[in-house]
């Protein structure tokens, strides 16, 4: 072999797989200075077709990244969900409508759609803003972790060897690369090479469940079209995803004898084309007309499998996440929200570890909250496929599903495919006590959206876009009636503490406490009542960070704040917000050794 040829590296992170789980991460590391490489076998990006429902909890991150506003530019918007059943007279009817999210407090209340491609574009061209992007085509061809102790413990150290292979090398370039990495991701799919190379088993089952998926601009008189629409008909079911533009996405139930091959037993894409998936949908959806008015755009045929992964990393060195460690039916339109929201819990972790903010313990939370979430994911998807694939109830078919049955499903399970019901379970940094003291505000929760103004100038503002995901922790000092001169004493009081060497702020500052905690103050005040400099300074450290829970200037939007939050106006409180949006604590305004406690727990002198 050439000398070219066994070139070495090192790198923070090696991530292989840039699909949605891969660049979320990338782009999140690349945006916190992170030393990351993203590798991927395939020569270009994704063109069409695959996923394509962002949720409104994975809009919000997207959010915190700067990243939604291309994404609601581009995409669709799913508003409004009609439900179809057989009709007495056969053929379907229109049973219902509903609204597409069921989840009171999402910031944005609808699902967005658009293809795969188009929403790893926008964080592809974020990533290469942050000079970052993905190598391709390379495949890896080994990995090997060190069996050292002494190097696994060292966060400094580079433990994982992963040998790549260029399968399109340049002039002059050798065909294979060395790369020694402190942390691995393998964000490479359902079929993770990572996954199997590291001997990690898939937990689960196939089901019976054989599904078409067509991208075509449909010409029919339909009149829910541009609707997301559960069709239940005699003759199978259907379901409709409006895209952007004129696109729509049919998802069609199949019969097993139509599209495997016995002698294997897998999906044969020779036998069913999109013609034929056409004909089935217009069976479904009789006395309605469907049909394509040009080219299918993409198509698919799938068995649904459920699966979880015994375990999402391998001694914290080696992490999988999205589709390498959980699979499940597209229909709830989960794959790739679950897989972003992976990587966008593990890539603050991974930075507060090799910044030395953090201990290397804190990386065992990933697979923690990450695999009881894909395990409720799977159990929600069994209970929702089996409802989505079940024949109808009809006056010959006493067992089948109720249209009431259905809607109930949908709309009980509205909070967690929506996102904004995910709860983590207490942990390091999600710590279970006072909760009384923000009622509202769950603790192992994302922060509630809700608008505030600003003291100094009475601007509004979501508190969400005053927590974008930069790595920090914010300390949400809810500060109550500041005008009260005792609530005043107990607030002035606070800072001194968190002003004092020993205390957590000062501890674990590495040198500029700015960088690792961004402290904003909430005053129970109105806007004619207080101004922001009554505050002690280490709280307003920029006038920027002081805000009222009150209306702005033409009582639009804003107030009730810590009514929402369940809040007690008068003697506030103080809330710990993780770098990823979630509530990982909450204190009372003089329970300072409570924060100690918590942050003492996980970080890094």
């Amino acid at each position: 072999m050439s000398q070219a040829a066994n070139k070495e590296s090192e790198v923070d992170v090696l991530i292989i797989g840039a699909g949605p789980a891969g660049v979320m991460c990338a782009n999140a590391l690349a945006m916190a200075g992170v030393n990351v490489r993203i590798i991927d076998q395939r020569p270009a990006k994704v063109a069409a077709g695959q996923a394509d429902g962002i949720q409104p909890r994975t809009i919000e991150v997207l959010q915190s990244y700067g990243l939604a506003e291309r994404l609601l530019r581009e995409g669709n918007q799913m508003h409004m969900a009609a439900f179809y059943n057989p009709s007495p007279s056969g053929g379907i009817e229109r049973t219902s409508r509903a609204p597409d999210v069921t989840a009171p407090t999402a910031r944005y209340p609808f699902e967005v759609t658009l293809h795969q491609g188009a929403i790893e574009a926008i964080f592809l061209d974020s990533m290469k803003a942050h000079g970052v992007t993905v190598e391709r085509p390379i495949i890896p061809t080994s990995i090997e972790l060190s069996q050292s102790e002494d190097e696994l413990n060292d966060p400094s150290a580079h433990p994982v060897t992963v040998v790549l292979q260029y399968l399109d090398p340049q002039d002059g370039q050798g065909d294979s690369e060395i790369v020694k990495a402190k942390f691995v991701l393998g964000a490479d799919g359902a079929h993770s090479w990572v996954r199997k190379s590291l001997g990690i088993s898939m937990d689960g089952e196939q089901t019976d469940y054989i599904w078409g998926v067509v991208d075509m601009v449909p010409d029919t008189d339909f009149p829910d079209i541009r609707c997301k629409c559960a069709v239940h008909s005699n003759n199978g079911s259907c379901m409709i995803i409006p895209r952007e533009g004129d696109l729509v996405r049919l998802y069609i139930q199949l019969a097993t004898r139509d599209v495997v091959d016995p002698a294997t037993g897998r999906v044969d894409k020779n036998r069913f084309g999109p013609e034929r998936l056409l004909e089935v949908a217009r069976k479904s959806f009789a006395p309605f007309e469907i049909a394509a008015s040009g080219p299918v755009d993409w198509w698919t045929l799938y068995i649904i499998g459920q699966r979880v992964a015994s375990k999402f990393s391998v001694n914290e060195r080696v992490f999988i996440a999205g589709d390498a460690c959980h699979t499940h039916s597209p229909k709830a339109g989960q794959g790739m929200n679950a897989s972003m929201n992976d990587t966008h819990n593990l890539a603050w972790k991974l930075t507060h570890v090799l910044r030395g903010w953090a201990d290397m313990s804190l990386l065992k939370t990933y697979e923690f909250e990450r695999r009881k979430y894909a395990q409720d994911l799977i159990n929600f998807d069994k209970k929702f496929s089996k409802l989505f694939s079940g024949k109808p109830r009809t006056q010959d078919n006493q067992d089948g599903v109720t249209h009431e049955e259905f809607i109930e499903a949908f709309q009980t399970f509205g909070a967690f495919t929506s996102g904004i019901g995910v709860h983590y379970e207490p942990s390091s940094i999600t710590r279970h006590q006072h909760q009384a003291l923000a009622s509202k505000l769950i603790i192992g929760e994302r922060v509630v959206p809700h608008v505030f103004v600003r003291a100094a100038d009475a601007r509004p503002y979501n508190i969400q876009d005053l927590l974008p995901s930069d790595t920090r922790f914010k300390l949400l000092v809810f500060a109550g009636a500041i005008a009260d001169a005792a609530q005043a004493a107990r607030v002035r009081a606070l800072a001194d503490a968190l002003d004092r060497p020993e205390s957590f702020y000062r501890r674990f500052a590495h040198g500029d406490p700015s960088k690792v905690f961004d402290i904003l103050s909430i005053s129970s005040a109105g806007k004619q009542d207080v101004n922001y400099t009554d505050l002690p300074p280490l709280l307003r450290q920029h006038w920027s960070k002081v805000l009222l829970d009150d209306t702005d200037m033409y009582a639009r939007v804003g107030g009730g704040g810590y009514e929402t939050y369940g809040i007690d106006p008068q003697h506030g409180a103080i809330v710990v917000v993780r770098p990823d949006g979630y509530v990982g604590m909450i204190a009372p305004i003089d329970g300072l050794q409570d924060l100690d406690a918590y942050f003492n727990s996980f970080m890094a002198q």
